[in-house]
């Protein structure tokens, strides 16, 4: 089966996250047929997916229908297809049955968490990048408190509420900020045999800091605002094995009933389809002009693409470079459509932030550095504004104010099997 053919140029966008959509809005009621297509039928805000995967926000609060994000543009179709490989000599994306022609190429398919060798630690300690991902950690979240409330065992009781959080990037600074306020504000009162403040939330990472990204300063006064959290933070410590009784490292062994995983990413393992080089995580290298050397017409960007900054490191993948690099991909599309030359692609780095808690976060905005309250204010502004409907901005600032005033995470349903 094939889409129908059109006179314009066809550009086909295989991802609907922040790059693929940044790309499909910027081509919207241009002269180009788009396609995008991606698994799922919706775009999911991942900045605060560590929020639904701790019970504070449900899964509708950062997620929307990608048709309804894209029925404005009468030149754009969505369909929801697994994209398997290209014929790259018919100009042809393949996705089972379908074949979907192009002239100009976008993958942007984002990355999923590396195990670094070991994919069998992944049933023990699952990552976090989709929304099944969130819903199966919030579900081992609360299970390990109900089965630590009616367990009689204590050493039992003691693992059941043990967490470890492998990787201490943002994402895991987040988690274990999250985990120690779920345990000692909203559940405080809602158990009879057990006390929700003795659990332990442990974060290990190999590096010498947290938050390594940051500025060292920064890292330090994120580390010292987790230790408030009563979060045990353990640096230089390598992951040597993972199971279902917890975590070995090189020195000791942390029984754990509930691991998670944050410590590293790889590419999505479609862009091995293309020709071209790749680094250890799995990311093809492109031009400046965030298209591929042997094949100009194919780009790619986001968590997939190594793309260098100005200090010739790989940009990070988050979400500010997948939408400039999406925006600058359409920009060159088009002047290629009409014989211009491509340029290239320069990214505006306009800082960094991670929140740890209430009133708890840092920020590196380039001109000033700064943690706690405003920092924390700031996050919650930036992340409200970059949310992608009117919708769930609205209802997450709702959600929000009610959360800070009564303390409570109303998302804290157990779902999926026991």
């Amino acid at each position: 089966m094939s889409t129908a053919l059109s006179s314009q140029p066809r550009v086909v966008i295989i991802g609907a996250g922040f790059a693929g959509l940044a790309v499909a809005k910027a081509l919207g009621d241009k002269p180009v047929q788009v396609t995008v297509l991606d698994r799922t039928n919706h775009h999911l805000f991942q900045p605060l997916l560590y929020q639904v995967a701790t019970a504070g926000l449900s899964p509708a609060n950062i997620a929307q229908p990608v048709r309804g994000i894209l029925r404005q543009y009468k030149n754009i179709e969505v369909l929801m297809a697994d994209v398997t490989g290209f014929d790259l000599e018919k100009k042809l994306v393949l996705a089972g049955e379908r074949s979907v022609p192009f002239d100009y190429l976008i993958v942007a398919t984002g990355a999923r968490h590396s195990y670094f060798g070991h994919p069998e630690w992944e049933q023990f300690a699952p990552g976090l990048k989709t929304l099944e991902d969130a819903l199966d950690i919030r579900r081992r979240l609360l299970l390990a408190f109900e089965k630590a409330e009616v367990t009689s065992d204590p050493v039992e009781r003691e693992r059941l509420m043990t967490f470890v959080i492998v990787g201490a990037g943002p994402t895991g600074v987040e988690m274990a900020g999250a985990i120690s306020e779920i345990a000692r504000e909203t559940m405080l009162r809602d158990f009879r045999h057990i006390d929700p403040r003795e659990a332990r939330i442990i974060l290990l990472d190999a590096a010498d800091r947290v938050l390594p990204v940051f500025d060292a300063e920064l890292s330090r006064k994120a580390e010292e605002q987790l230790r408030h959290l009563k979060v045990t933070v353990q640096l230089g410590v390598s992951v040597q094995d993972i199971n279902a009784e917890g975590v070995s490292t090189k020195d000791s062994f942390i029984h754990a009933r509930t691991v998670i995983w944050a410590a590293g990413n790889a590419a999505s393992p479609l862009v091995k389809s293309l020709p071209g080089t790749f680094d250890r995580a799995g990311r093809i290298q492109i031009t400046e002009a965030l298209n591929l050397p042997d094949a100009p017409c194919i780009y790619v960007i986001g968590d997939t693409a190594l793309s260098l900054g100005k200090d010739n490191k790989p940009l990070p993948g988050v979400s500010p470079v997948a939408l400039q690099q999406g925006a600058h991909a359409a920009r060159n599309i088009l002047a290629q459509i009409e014989g211009k030359p491509l340029k290239p692609f320069a990214y505006w780095n306009r800082g960094s932030m991670a929140t740890i808690g209430r009133h708890r976060a840092v920020a590196d905005v380039n001109f000033a550095k700064f943690s706690g309250t405003l920092a924390w204010l700031a996050w919650v502004f930036i992340h409200l504004v970059f949310l992608m409907d009117f919708r769930n901005r609205l209802s997450v600032f709702l959600i929000w104010v009610w959360s800070y005033f009564t303390r409570d995470q109303g998302a804290r349903l157990i779902t999926g099997k026991k």
